[in-house]
C-alpha cells in the first residue's frame, strides 16, 4: 500500500497501478523529499510529474505545500488512477488536486506553457537513451530559473544527458537498482546545490 508520507494529506492511501507502472517506494519518496525540502524547492512550487504511475511523487508535494500540480500519463487505465489518487488527496488536506493529462509526455512537452518549478521524471526502465534526452530538450524551455528535475531510472541506466538540454547536474543518488539524478538550469544562481554522488543500498 503507498500512502501520502507528510504534510496536510498525511497517511491518504493511494492506489498504484497494475502492470507496466513502476512505482517509487516510500524509502526513495521520504529520502528525496528530505532533500527537496532542505533546498526549499518544495512550498509554492509549480509541480510537473511525468510518467506520473499512480501520481504520488506529484501528490507528495501537494501535500507539502506545493502551489500545483500538472500529472502526465499515457495509459488510460493509470490516468484514471491518478485522477482518484488526486481527487482524495485534495479530499484528505483540503487541496486543489491538479490536473491530469492523458497524453504521450513528449507530445505534451512539445504543446505545454510553463514554468515549472519542480519536474519530476521516472521513465519505464526500458525507454531509451535518444527518447530520454529528447524529453529533456522539450522540457527545458517550460523551467523556472531555479527549477529542479529529478530523473529516476535504472542504476544500470545511463546517466540523462542534461546538457543537451542546458541543463547541469548537482547530485546524484542511487537507492538498491534505483538512482535519481538531479539537475537544474545552468543559469540557476542558487549556489547552495552543491554536486554530489551518492550511494546507498537498501
Amino acid at each position: 500500500m503507498t500512502r501520502i508520507i507528510a504534510g496536510a494529506a498525511r497517511g491518504a492511501r493511494l492506489e498504484v497501478p497494475g502492470a507496466g507502472t513502476r512505482p517509487t517506494s516510500d524509502r526513495v519518496r521520504e529520502s528525496l523529499f528530505g532533500s527537496l525540502e532542505s533546498l526549499s524547492a518544495i512550498s509554492g512550487a509549480r509541480v510537473l510529474d511525468l510518467y506520473a504511475g499512480s501520481g504520488a511523487l506529484g501528490l507528495e508535494s501537494l501535500s507539502r505545500g506545493a502551489a500545483s500540480a500538472e500529472f502526465v500519463e499515457r495509459g488510460r487505465q493509470a490516468a484514471a488512477i491518478v485522477r482518484r489518487n488526486a481527487a482524495v488527496v485534495a479530499k484528505a488536506g483540503g487541496l486543489t488536486p491538479g490536473r491530469v493529462h492523458e497524453s504521450a509526455v513528449h507530445t505534451f512537452l512539445l504543446r505545454a506553457t510553463g514554468p515549472f518549478d519542480l519536474v519530476f521524471t521516472d521513465p519505464p526502465y526500458d525507454l531509451d537513451d535518444a527518447a530520454m534526452t529528447a524529453d529533456l530538450v522539450a522540457l527545458a524551455p517550460l523551467l523556472s530559473s531555479d527549477a529542479v528535475v529529478v530523473v529516476e531510472r535504472a542504476r544500470r541506466s545511463t546517466p540523462p544527458d542534461f546538457a543537451a538540454a542546458g541543463l547541469e547536474q548537482f547530485r546524484e543518488k542511487s537507492y538498491g537498482d534505483t538512482t535519481l539524478w538531479w539537475a537544474e538550469p545552468v543559469e540557476s544562481s542558487d549556489t547552495d546545490r552543491q554536486p554530489a554522488t551518492e550511494s546507498q543500498s537498501r
